[in-house]
């Protein structure tokens, strides 16, 4: 065996640390907590989310994206991600990829769902890790047709 015990301490602490990541960014998102969304991202980061939304860069890019782009379109969301695939590429960067849906209501009282996958890049500085480059692959994007998403009453 050439993995320390250390070395795979480490990767195992690191696995749970690239878990949150994605679990934070569905939920600084949907419950508007706009620190916990920045804290996931690096700030010479890339955010590639496509059409019809465009690439976002640095922590600048990101704010503009979130704040007068896509918190404005969404009255309110709820991600789900699943099936994360982690392949570290050295102690200190990672691939990740994963699927995501997301239900939510637009500005426009619209219910939406839609289906995509994020590819990520990971990397660790000091002892943190962020993510250097989301790129968003959509599958769909579309309006739930007579569907109205409401809590219960």
């Amino acid at each position: 065996m050439t993995d320390t015990i250390e070395h795979r301490i480490d990767r195992l602490e690191s696995r749970f640390a690239l878990l949150d990541l994605v679990s934070d960014y569905c939920h600084g998102f949907d419950k508007h907590d706009w620190d916990r969304f920045l804290a996931i991202w690096w700030e010479d980061c890339t955010w590639e989310i496509g059409p019809p939304f465009g690439d976002f860069h640095g922590h600048e890019g990101i704010a503009r994206a979130v704040k007068e782009i896509l918190w404005p379109a969404w009255k309110a969301s709820s991600h789900f991600t699943t099936n994360l695939v982690v392949q570290f590429t050295d102690r200190d960067h990672a691939n990740g990829i994963c699927d995501v849906d997301c239900i939510g209501t637009t500005a426009d009282e619209v219910a939406q769902t839609v289906s995509a996958t994020y590819t990520d890049e990971y990397e660790r500085r000091g002892d943190v890790w962020k993510i250097k480059r989301r790129k968003v692959t959509m599958h769909h994007f579309s309006a739930l047709t007579g569907v109205t998403l409401a809590p219960p009453q």
